[in-house]
């Protein structure tokens, strides 16, 4: 039972940010009608279209500030900043620490 509570209450929060407010409001409506197994879809439905609006709402932003394109650690001219550790950087960058 708090699964489905949480679960109602990411999909309202999702809705909300996505700017859906027939939805927030009818809900538990929809909860009512749909099943468990569709309610997960609903739920990640929702979030597909959140991470793409704020993947666009990213790109959007850095377009605007005119940075220089993306570079990856294996372009990073190490040589700029001799005091750094290639290998270390490179290890931490795998992110191998947050798994330990």
């Amino acid at each position: 039972m708090s699964e489905l509570v949480s679960t109602r209450t990411r999909i309202r929060t999702t809705a909300g940010k996505l700017g859906l407010p027939h939805l927030t409001e009818t809900i538990n409506e929809y909860i009512r009608r749909a099943d468990e197994g569709k309610m997960g879809y609903l739920d990640l439905v929702l979030s597909g279209e959140l991470a793409v609006r704020d993947d666009r709402r990213f790109r959007q932003g850095l377009r605007l500030s005119r940075l220089p394109h993306h570079k990856t650690i294996d372009e990073y001219d190490f040589a700029f900043q001799p005091d750094l550790d290639p290998r270390k950087v490179k290890d931490l960058a795998t992110l191998s620490f947050v798994e330990s």
